[in-house]
């Protein structure tokens, strides 16, 4: 039989190999992480995989720990899932809107429609006249970045859409560097083909 100790680190063990685990959404599991934290870390250290915390966000999962020169690398966690353009490309906007939204000193939860979402993305899509697939394509992106957790439709409101901040680590500044770069491409590019 177990110890109550015992089974807050179970449950804070198999909780993050499900997935993200949100302080605000699992209080008890993140408390046993907490109480727990060395035990967590060690079960999961003697794998190869590192517990990735941000205390100050309140999230936390899992991910390979990186590799070390002369050693044999080992099989990823979890399986690269490819992102389609459009998933990637709103991933990107979203991860933008959550630095502009902190930086304008908002507290809170980055909350958004889909009709917003779905405008953010019809701006690179102006070669298309389609109106229809340009939603769809956005609807499967929303649907695709919901089941990796970077957003979360919330309950009790219609069409409200939270932006996750895990977001952030995986979009992180180099690559939003990158689309920068690319945004000013496509920005000069329409302006030549408006000025022909």
């Amino acid at each position: 039989m177990r110890t109550i100790d015992e089974h807050a680190t179970a449950t804070a063990i198999i909780t993050l190999m499900r997935g993200v685990v949100y302080r605000e959404k699992d209080e008890h599991v993140w408390a046993g992480w907490e109480r727990h934290r060395a035990a967590v870390s060690d079960h999961f250290a003697e794998i190869g995989i590192d517990v990735i915390i941000d205390a100050l966000e309140g999230y936390a999962y899992l991910s390979t720990k990186k590799e070390v020169d002369g050693e044999e690398p080992l099989p990823r966690l979890i399986r690269r899932r490819t992102l389609t353009y459009h998933a990637s490309l709103l991933a990107v906007l979203l991860r933008k809107r959550l630095a502009e939204f902190e930086a304008g000193g908002s507290e809170g939860r980055l909350v958004l429609t889909k009709e917003a979402m779905v405008d953010m993305l019809t701006v690179f899509a102006q070669d298309s006249t389609n109106q229809a697939r340009i939603v769809d394509g956005a609807t499967r992106a929303i649907v695709q970045l919901r089941d990796m957790g970077f957003v979360q439709e919330l309950r009790n409101q219609t069409d409200a859409w939270e932006v996750k901040r895990v977001l952030k680590a995986y979009v992180d500044a180099e690559t939003m560097g990158d689309f920068a770069a690319l945004l000013k491409t496509y920005a000069d590019d329409s302006a030549m083909k408006e000025a022909k």
